[in-house]
C-alpha cells in the first residue's frame, strides 16, 4: 500500500511539473517589433496570428497539431497557423514543410554558425526556420524542427521567432509550449544543426494581390458632356 502511494505521488509530482512546464510560454506585442509596420499586410496578419496562440497559454504536446488538445508540437504549431491563415496543402512535419519550401524554389541555405553572417540577410519576417538533429529521427531530409520568424525586437534589437518547443529560450528564460522564442543557433558541438530558411509557399502571391488592391487606380478622364461637331466639308 506504502509503495502504491509511492507511485501515486511520483505520477502526480510529474503531472504537476508539466501542466507548470505547459504554461510557461512568452509572448510580446506587435509593437515590440521593430520591423513590424514596415511588413506588407499578409505578413502582419500572419504575425498577428502567431502572436494570438502565445496568449492561449498552450503547452507542448507531441504529435498535436490542434490547440483544442492543449498544446501542440513544432511542425503541428506551424501547420495550424498556416491552414487558420488559409495557406493550402501545408505539410504536416517539419521535414515535409522544408521538401515544400525547397520545391517552390525558396530556401537559403545556411552554413555560419553566427547570425551576424552574410548567409542571413536575406531572412525577412514571416519566412520559415528550419533544424536538424534536435532529436533522434530516420527521415528524409532529416529535418526535424521548424519555426517563425518574427523579426527584430525594438528593445536591443534581438532576433526573435514563433512556434513550439520545450526548453528554447526567450529572454534569459527556458519555455514550454506555443511561445516567442529567441532565434539563437546551436552552440559548437550541439547535434543540432540550423540549416537554412526559406518564404512560406505562397507567401509572394499574396504580397503582389495586397499590393495590387492597395494601389488606387487612376479615374478615367470625364468626356465633354457634348462633343464639339466636325467641321462641315462644305463650309467655307
Amino acid at each position: 500500500m506504502r509503495s502504491f502511494f509511492s507511485i501515486g505521488g511520483v505520477l502526480l509530482f510529474m503531472a504537476t511539473a508539466l501542466m507548470v512546464r505547459a504554461a510557461e510560454v512568452a509572448s510580446i506585442q506587435t509593437g515590440d517589433l521593430a520591423d513590424y509596420a514596415e511588413q506588407p499586410a499578409p505578413v502582419r496578419e500572419l504575425i498577428d496570428r502567431a502572436l494570438q496562440l502565445t496568449r492561449m497559454d498552450l503547452g507542448y504536446r507531441y504529435g498535436s497539431a490542434d490547440p483544442k488538445k492543449g498544446g501542440m508540437d513544432c511542425s503541428g504549431t506551424i501547420n495550424y497557423l498556416l491552414r487558420a491563415d488559409g495557406f493550402e496543402h501545408v505539410p504536416r512535419q517539419a521535414n515535409q514543410m522544408y521538401v515544400w519550401a525547397w520545391k517552390a524554389g525558396g530556401v537559403t541555405a545556411v552554413a555560419s554558425s553566427r547570425l551576424a553572417s552574410f548567409e542571413f540577410d536575406r531572412l525577412r519576417p514571416g519566412d520559415l526556420l528550419f533544424w536538424s538533429g534536435t532529436y533522434d529521427v530516420d527521415r528524409e531530409p532529416p529535418v526535424t524542427h521548424v519555426m517563425l520568424y518574427l523579426g527584430r525586437l525594438k528593445d536591443g534589437g534581438r532576433r526573435v521567432m514563433f512556434g513550439a518547443s520545450s526548453g528554447r529560450r526567450y529572454a534569459g528564460r527556458s519555455r514550454h509550449g506555443v511561445s516567442v522564442f529567441d532565434l539563437e543557433l546551436p552552440r559548437p558541438g550541439s547535434k543540432s544543426r540550423f540549416i537554412g530558411y526559406a518564404p512560406i509557399p505562397g507567401m509572394a502571391e499574396r504580397i503582389r494581390l495586397a499590393a495590387e488592391v492597395a494601389i488606387p487606380t487612376a479615374p478615367a478622364a470625364a468626356l465633354p458632356a457634348s462633343a464639339p461637331a466636325a467641321p462641315s466639308a462644305l463650309s467655307p
